[in-house]
């Protein structure tokens, strides 16, 4: 009886999940607009070097940090420097090493399983999708929070509206080098 139960409600889960409505265009252009002036692209959309210095790759638009690009040993050290990073898409500091996510739509490597809950959960409480590990710094996920309700549900409408690009982050490590697993 208690399998028949659950078997039933992860069928109403599942077609209220699909029959949600469609995000309106004003909301999704809302969204478009917070991502670009609150600087995401800065960090998770890499860099391509062009004749006039590095610029955003838009072929990759905000799919974090490059899952091919290895990286050598964060060149940290003591006094008053508390960062380091490669290409804006990966940073080192007192907190260990974290890379930016990658924020398309793809199921498996990026938003794509998240739902508009879990990501406010996680802008609110800097959290990875929104109970995970803590989001690490330059993550400023501490001014996202002051965004109302309206503004994060459009950034998320509007991050499941770009093209889906399959990256596997490298997940951060703390200091010493030691992996830290979700």
């Amino acid at each position: 009886m208690a399998v028949c139960l659950a078997g039933a409600a992860s069928v109403l889960v599942l077609t209220a999940w699909k029959q949600r409505p469609a995000p309106a265009l004003e909301q999704i252009e809302r969204g478009k607009y917070l991502v670009n002036y609150g600087g995401c692209h800065d960090c998770h959309t890499p860099l391509k070097m062009t004749p006039q210095g590095p610029e955003p790759d838009m072929s990759r638009m905000l799919s974090g940090h490059p899952a091919d690009l290895a990286l050598p040993p964060a060149p940290l050290k003591e006094g008053p420097w508390f960062a380091a990073t490669a290409g804006m898409t990966a940073w080192a500091g007192p907190w260990g090493v974290s890379y930016a996510a990658n924020l398309t739509p793809d199921i498996n490597t990026g938003l794509g399983i998240w739902t508009e809950y879990m990501f406010i959960n996680a802008m609110r409480k800097g959290q990875h999708m929104g109970a995970g590990r803590q989001l690490l710094p330059p993550m400023p996920w501490r001014n996202l929070a002051g965004l109302s309700d309206a503004d994060l549900k459009a950034v998320y409408a509007y991050l499941r509206t770009v093209p889906r690009i399959r990256n596997r982050v490298p997940d951060p490590m703390p200091p010493g080098g030691q992996l830290v697993f979700e």
